[in-house]
């Protein structure tokens, strides 16, 4: 770009058309400071990351509950922090003390606030509501989820998509090509037909000038930052431009269930009262006997009670019966809950208490009995919850053209159909090993040219760099997971995947578009060169006026 334009103005020079020189200088530095302009701005909206953070944190005083100000690079991990109504949080970090709601836009994409209490995890940069909160800080200031963001942005424009790759081949044989092309213009005719040299050098000189594929080399980059940060804003980190392109073409999208497919922590799906006794009854019961215990089933269990604002006291002489439950005094009488197998060892179940339990089983719940001595109370049917609208993102990528949708688990085989048939999802694999699961991805890339593995463990690590783009769950995703991925979902909202699907056509879309209106502009003008219709100035303006539309036309992707 610069080669063509300097022996334009060379050229120009030697054959006293200073005016025209010096024009077309004025307007060429001007492209290039507009070329900076618009990537800079496409840039900073990714830089704003960097300023979500605070730069000093309140740390409690232990001993005397007083708050001193440090800077965040100096808070340890462990330490108490103290974050009052609308101030920033500066480091990633767990609720101790209070409630309040959190609005985390900038780093997962939520457009609600999310409420915190006790137990919840709070991320850097995020915004306090009303409550004031104290918080455990759980990550230091570089390895935050906020400063990961940062990074893994700052390396992602490194990464040349495929569109900037074919325009730098393009270019590498586009200016030689010209440049020949400019000589044989300026020599040909008046050597073969005795026309004047003064005339055909300055057409060849304007030849040079709308050569210049200025708006051809800003359409690309100005479109693929501007796609990024458009994607960062909506909570999808994308590493590079290379990676922001693959999703327009997807034909296969593989699934990890516990954590992606699932919310990765067991939720009471169904109560069944029997004998007499109630649903509340039977929740209640049971909660009294698992209120101390930290078993996940007993977790879900007291979840769900308080979801439902179910009452209940705590069981008496409670005796744990490992593998199998517990039992214990509820209201001076002898209750105990448990699984199948201890149902059985109690001489309860009947064969129309076998056929009950055998389809919760069936539907992959994990089974829990209540009893007493007398009769068994009822029945809870425990599992992994499934994500809220999963069954209709997949429906939605359908109707995207993505038609090869497959779950990939380690569960067992009841559990993988139950949340298969729940989803409508027709393929699924269960029991799989991590080898097993990279197998699988390794078998769908034989058949499409594209393929995804969504996941956010350890295990699905290997899976998501086997893929054509690994896409990890940010936010209860594993650190393995997100290094791994080529994308991130940092609200772990699979409705975000439709969403990418069509944003990376539209970029893909927007490139074409800047391409081709490029290269039109381009023929056009050599063509009105080649008839003697286009002087050095306008030649300059028209590539300047490429330059601005093709500029707009990418930063639109910015809304």
């Amino acid at each position: 770009m610069n080669l063509l334009m300097l022996v334009a103005v060379i050229g120009a020079i030697g054959i006293g058309e200073w005016f025209e020189a010096a024009t077309v200088s004025f307007l060429f530095a001007l492209a290039l400071l507009l070329e900076k302009w618009s990537v800079g701005r496409a840039r900073r909206a990714i830089g704003a990351l960097m300023e979500l953070s605070p730069d000093l944190a309140r740390v409690v005083d232990p001993e005397t509950n007083r708050t001193r100000e440090l800077p965040v690079g100096d808070v340890p991990v462990g330490a108490l922090v103290r974050i009052r109504p609308g101030d920033k949080v500066p480091l990633d970090g767990e609720v101790l003390e209070g409630s309040t709601s959190i609005d985390q836009a900038a780093i997962t994409g939520e457009s609600m606030p999310v409420p915190k209490n006790e137990g919840d995890e709070v991320y850097a940069g995020t915004v306090n509501g009303t409550g004031t909160l104290e918080v455990r800080v759980t990550k230091a200031a570089g390895k935050t989820a906020l400063a990961a963001i940062i990074r893994l942005v700052a390396e992602a424009q490194a990464r040349r998509s495929p569109s900037e790759q074919w325009v730098d081949r393009f270019a590498r044989y586009y200016t030689p090509i010209m440049m020949g092309l400019a000589v044989a213009v300026a020599i040909l005719p008046p050597l073969l037909a005795g026309a004047s040299w003064a005339v055909w050098f300055y057409r060849a000189l304007v030849l040079l000038v709308i050569a210049c594929p200025c708006a051809l080399v800003i359409s690309t980059p100005v479109s693929v930052v501007a796609g990024l940060a458009s994607a960062a804003r909506a909570g999808v980190l994308i590493k590079g431009g290379n990676h922001l392109e693959a999703p327009a073409a997807f034909r296969a999208i593989a699934f990890d269930k516990t954590g992606t497919l699932t919310h990765g922590r067991p939720q009471v799906q169904r109560i069944v009262g029997l004998n007499g006794h109630t649903e509340a009854e039977v929740l209640a019961r049971a909660s009294a006997l698992e209120v101390d215990s930290s078993h996940p089933l007993a977790l879900a269990v007291l979840e769900e009670a308080q979801k439902r604002a179910v009452p209940y006291g705590r069981a008496e002489s409670v005796t744990t019966l490992p593998g199998k439950g517990a039992e214990g005094d509820i209201d001076g009488r002898r209750f105990w809950i448990g699984s199948h197998r201890l149902m059985e060892e109690k001489g309860a179940e009947t064969p129309e208490f076998h056929q009950l339990a055998s389809e919760m089983e069936d539907a992959g719940h994990s089974l829990v009995a209540v009893g007493n001595d007398d009769h068994i109370c009822g029945l809870l049917g425990v599992a992994d919850g499934i994500r809220d609208g999963t069954a209709a993102v997949f429906d939605e990528l359908r109707e995207l053209g993505v038609p090869e949708l497959v779950m990939l688990t380690g569960d067992n085989e009841g559990t993988a159909r139950a949340v298969a048939e729940a989803t409508g999802l027709e393929d699924y694999r269960a029991e799989l090993l991590p080898p097993e699961k990279v197998a699988a991805v390794a078998g769908l890339r034989e058949r499409f040219a594209s393929v995804a593995m969504v996941g956010d463990g350890v295990n699905d690590a290997p899976a998501l760099a086997t893929a054509t783009a690994g896409i990890a769950m940010g936010a209860a995703g594993t650190d393995a997971a997100i290094e791994t991925a080529d994308i991130a979902l940092m609200s772990d909202d699979l409705s975000r995947l439709p969403w990418l699907v069509r944003h990376s056509r539209r970029v893909l879309r927007v490139i074409r578009q800047n391409i081709f209106f490029s290269l039109a502009v381009k023929a056009a003008f050599i063509a009105l060169a080649a008839l003697g219709m286009a002087t050095l100035w306008m030649a300059i303006a028209a590539d300047m006026g490429a330059s601005l539309l093709v500029v707009a036309n990418g930063l639109r992707l910015l809304r």
